[in-house]
């Protein structure tokens, strides 16, 4: 191979990455491109001397690793290329080979990095790497598909993979946790799904008839036919397995097949439809008279399935898509090129004449229905659209912006109660919460019920506040609210409901950057508040009651908040 070969792709590369495109977040979530790019540029170099010899590099090997370079990423491509030609050959590849998919420099990072696994499987053994092997997520070394999955789940839904790295068969495991998020998400929405799994059924015995003659069937022959029946899809998985010896043999089943139910209505028959399919590919010429299942889509590996209903939500259709020996193939090709490049902006436009759209007015937000995770204020103005209520008299809803997905009191919203009345409730319903707006500010515990006038007007600062003394020292500081004040519990009074706390005040509410209060100014009374004592490492400690106390400066040497929160010992 010469690098003449690769001018209309680096081309391409060099324009994107120049151009600084800026795309979806890849299947694994590249925290830092850079450090990635610099890791598999030392795996290949390594990798290159274990299957070459030290200092020895195919023609035309390029040695980038400077990480300013605008060619960094796609010599990188190249020379995994030419390193992939010395190991499998001129031109050949493993059929899980991916290449280059997308002009964006994080999916092209990911795909060279899993490339390199594999190149590096096949010239070490799977499970062996150099001890100088810096390596990656193991989720990299999996399909492409199953990686734009989880991308595509985690951008549109929130869910990640809680597979541990550990996992003895890695990307089966989180493959099949994707399979059952998917569901929690969009898969149960399949409509008439219990007559779905009785079409199962009903082309199961046209095979039968087709294949061994009329009535004729394998002993232990079930027949349940029963729509309603809670044991109809398990009794569909043993006369289809029944079925499957009959035709090929004992255990003797097409590449591909499944040969598994869950607890899942929805998978079981999305895996039953696939291995019936399967069957009657290798039993039949054709399908018998009536047959059901008319979606080719249903013969394509599940996981194709699961990524072609992700992507369905920016209008991708198998519609011109040639069916046949290769559908599967191109239906997977269009749907996870489109996953890596995906229209995100068109699936967060709102209807405007949506009559559950509606404004907040000072609503306080939490990512649980029973209010317990508080993430902050959402301030009037804001737009969100009302998916599900609560039950009862309760008016807490379910609602999600362009950036947050949350709960709140339809009360402290411009949402009317007839409208909120006809929203669908929660029963059954689990949607996931997120809060990534610029008011987001949380989780944390609620300053006080949700619906207070006075807390509002404190929050917005309404509330006048008399002088006090140094009031123009504490002007040139940083003003931050309670939320950034860290809080060390040292004693608590029961009886009194206070506790006496040392206190830092940070520079974000991670409360990780902090500095000590030197003085608490109390505008109730006009007078700084006393320091009871100080801890060993010298910090200050005062007495608060429980809950949110409001009307102060609390001041550290460079930021001053206006108030505190303090929990009681049964919220810690």
């Amino acid at each position: 191979m010469r690098r003449r070969n690769f001018i209309f792709v680096l081309t391409l590369l060099l324009v994107c990455i120049a151009g600084g495109y800026v795309g979806a977040a890849p299947a694994a979530q590249l925290s830092n491109l850079q450090d990635f790019i610099f890791d598999t540029r030392a795996d290949l170099e390594v990798l290159a001397n274990e299957a070459l010899g030290p200092e020895q590099r195919p023609e035309g090997w390029t040695f980038n690793n400077d990480l300013n370079s605008q060619t960094v990423i796609s010599d990188l491509w190249f020379d995994n290329e030419l390193l992939a030609n010395n190991i499998f050959g001129e031109n050949t590849r493993p059929p899980s080979w991916i290449g280059i998919t997308a002009n964006k420099p994080d999916i092209i990072a990911r795909n060279v990095r899993h490339d390199l696994e594999l190149s590096a499987s096949q010239a070490l053994s799977s499970n062996t790497r150099p001890p100088e092997w810096r390596g990656a997520a193991p989720l990299l070394r999996c399909e492409r598909t199953l990686q734009n999955v989880l991308s595509l789940l985690n951008t549109l839904y929130r869910v990640t993979t809680n597979t541990p790295e550990s996992a003895l068969n890695y990307c089966a495991s989180v493959s099949a946790e994707a399979e059952e998020n998917l569901v929690n998400t969009a898969l149960d929405q399949i409509e008439n799904l219990p007559d779905e799994v009785l079409a199962i059924r009903g082309d199961m015995e046209r095979l039968a008839d087709e294949a061994l003659g009329l009535n004729i069937r394998p002993p232990n022959w079930i027949g349940n036919k029963d729509r309603d029946s809670s044991t109809l899809t398990g009794d569909n998985f043993l006369d289809l397995e029944s079925l499957a010896n009959q035709l090929l043999g004992n255990n003797v089943r097409p590449p591909g097949w499944i040969g598994v139910v869950t607890n899942s209505q929805a998978i079981s028959y999305q895996n039953l439809r696939h291995d019936l399919e399967l069957l009657a590919d290798v039993a039949v010429a054709e399908r018998p008279r009536g047959w059901q299942g008319i979606d080719p889509l249903e013969r394509c590996d599940p996981l194709i399935q699961n990524l072609v209903i992700l992507v369905e939500q920016f209008e991708f259709t198998t519609e011109g898509i040639p069916q046949g020996d290769n559908f599967c193939q191109s239906v997977a090709a269009a749907a996870n090129t489109l996953a890596e490049s995906p229209p995100i902006e068109e699936i967060v436009v709102q209807d405007p004449n949506d009559r559950r759209l509606a404004e907040a007015d000072y609503a306080f937000t939490y990512l649980d229905l029973a209010a317990r995770q508080y993430m902050g204020l959402m301030p009037p103005g804001v737009t969100f659209r009302a998916w599900y209520r609560n039950f009862g008299d309760s008016t807490m809803m379910f609602v999600s912006g362009d950036d947050f997905a949350v709960y709140l009191d339809q009360r402290w919203t411009t949402l009317p109660i007839d409208i909120y009345d006809s929203l669908p409730t929660l029963e059954g319903v689990e949607p996931l919460t997120f809060c990534d707006a610029a008011w987001c500010d949380g989780p944390g515990p609620t300053p006080t019920p949700t619906g207070s006038g006075p807390l509002i007007l404190l929050l917005l600062e309404t509330t006048p506040q008399a002088p006090v003394e140094g009031g123009e020292e504490s002007s040139n500081k940083v003003q931050v609210s309670w939320n950034y004040i860290r809080v060390t519990y040292v004693a608590d009074n029961a009886t009194t409901r206070t506790a006496q706390v040392a206190l830092e005040i940070c520079t974000e509410t991670t409360q990780i950057n902090c500095e000590p209060v030197i003085r608490i100014l109390d505008n109730t009374v006009g007078a700084a508040k006393p320091v009871i004592s100080q801890t060993p490492n010298g910090l200050n400690v005062y007495e608060f009651p429980y809950g949110y106390t409001a009307n102060l400066v609390v001041e550290g040497a460079t930021l001053t908040s206006t108030d505190v929160w303090l929990s009681d010992p049964s919220i810690r």
